[in-house]
């Protein structure tokens, strides 16, 4: 449990309040009123808490939910699933491996290959453009989009 005290908590003062409680607290924010619903950059999402690198905008599709969906993360190893059974309904939560927050939920609707849709917050995404990944610190992350285009 982390200590909801704003001076002891170092992410309380690194990220803003929703993505705090999406993050932290396992809240969902409002769909299509969220930065990435509609964003169409080709880049990396990485976890807005720890930097973990976690969905390529290559494997991004517009899933008509209204939050971010991709088909599948950049590294399997990069998500955690673990069962959700919060508001009378069965689901996969996904968490960052490293950072362990809470991104969204895993469903068994998208398209192919995967058919899966990992149905992501926003505000638990920091976005690098392709452009900007060697700068950031990303740049083994280039080669996802060497044949898209970019």
């Amino acid at each position: 449990m982390r200590d909801t005290d704003s001076d002891n908590d170092p992410l309380r003062r690194q990220l803003t309040p929703l993505q705090y409680e999406v993050t932290q607290c396992s809240a969902t924010e409002p769909p299509f009123r969220n930065e990435f619903w509609d964003h169409h950059e080709p880049g990396l999402y990485v976890d807005v808490a720890s930097g973990e690198p976690l969905f390529a905008s290559t494997d991004k599709f517009d899933s008509g939910t209204g939050w971010p969906s991709f088909t599948k993360p950049v590294d399997p190893r990069r998500v955690s699933e673990h069962e959700d059974a919060s508001h009378g309904m069965r689901r996969v939560e996904v968490r960052s491996a490293e950072g362990n927050s809470h991104l969204g939920h895993l469903f068994p609707d998208g398209p192919g290959p995967t058919g899966m849709r990992y149905c992501i917050n926003s505000a638990a995404l920091r976005f690098i453009p392709v452009d900007r990944l060697e700068a950031e610190g990303y740049g083994e992350y280039r080669r996802l989009f060497s044949n898209s285009g970019v």
